[in-house]
């Protein structure tokens, strides 16, 4: 049996060259694009092998969502942008159209993965905001799974942030001056600061602090970010996924609904409730801060438009 549909090659990578290759020569798509598809391609290969694919023949879609669902979760990171993700996805449908001769069937980068467009407005309530359902998957994951996930849902954390963050020096600072500064992992290096609102939160990071242990950050000592972010975050992403939570990311914007209602005494728009135009603006302003955001318009993607 001929492997990677026949293109020539027995490394996925390189049969995917051979197609790309003649799909440009029947004038089917431009140098540029191609080498673009193939780039992409090659680093969603390096994914497929480390989950056991060898061969395009076994590619399909959960795999290929699985993968999105990371670039995701790097675009919540501000690793990377949320063009370069959906082109990443896309690359992978078009290489395997062209492989399938035209019967695998797309995975949408923004709908199946998650991957948000820039000015997106959020139409559904977050997964993760009962908190009930919300208990019942963190009591399925590891001690640091349920760090990560409770930092995230009562203070706003991205991933990386939650996974950088010195739980122990965060709790001192908190029990001091009932607040927490964070540095660690934030878009582009700035430092922002959230408030305690609640018990709730003090009891997060004193969990937090103990599965810390010694290490210098909630994250394993022995790991590097990114072989966390693709190894124990995937798990915990996907243990979440099965009671319900369909992105870490969505605890987030929980965290933006919560506060909304703490600071207006309205519930956010995507929940129904609608403040004053003034007071809807001051709270979206101290939201954005506290998600570490610049722009006010970013929280229509938490909370849903104002009117």
């Amino acid at each position: 049996m001929s492997r990677n549909f026949g293109l020539g090659s027995r490394n996925m990578v390189t049969a995917a060259q051979f197609a790309l290759n003649n799909t440009v020569q029947a004038a089917g798509m431009g140098f540029s694009h191609a080498a673009e598809t193939g780039r992409n391609f090659a680093q969603f290969a390096a994914f497929a092998r480390e989950n056991g694919v060898k061969q395009m023949e076994y590619i399909n879609r959960e795999l290929v969502i699985e993968y999105g669902q990371q670039l995701a979760d790097r675009v919540s990171n501000n690793e990377i942008g949320q063009g370069h993700a959906q082109n990443a996805v896309s690359a992978i449908n078009t290489l395997m159209r062209i492989a399938t001769q035209g019967e695998w069937q797309r995975v949408s980068p923004t709908r199946e993965c998650g991957i948000d467009q820039r000015s997106a407005i959020r139409e559904t309530p977050p997964t993760g905001l009962d908190r009930t359902q919300l208990e019942r998957g963190i009591a399925a994951l590891s001690e640091r799974g349920v760090a990560i996930a409770e930092l995230a849902r009562e203070f706003g954390l991205r991933t990386k942030e939650a996974s950088l963050l010195n739980a122990r020096s965060a709790l001192r600072e908190a029990t001091s001056r009932g607040a927490v500064t964070i540095s660690d992992g934030t878009k582009g290096g700035r430092e922002r600061e959230i408030p305690l609102t609640s018990a709730r939160q003090l009891a997060v990071l004193e969990r937090a602090a103990a599965a810390q242990r010694a290490a210098r950050a909630v994250m394993p000592a022995d790991q590097n970010w990114k072989s966390w972010r693709e190894n124990g975050l995937r798990d915990i992403r996907e243990t979440l996924q099965q009671h319900g939570v369909s992105r870490l990311h969505d605890l987030r914007s929980a965290y933006a609904c919560d506060r909304y209602q703490q600071i207006t005494g309205y519930a956010a728009p995507v929940l129904g409730g609608q403040a004053p135009r003034d007071i809807d603006r001051e709270a979206r302003l101290q939201i954005a801060n506290e998600l570490g955001h610049g722009r006010i318009s970013i929280t229509n993607s938490y909370l849903g438009n104002s009117a």
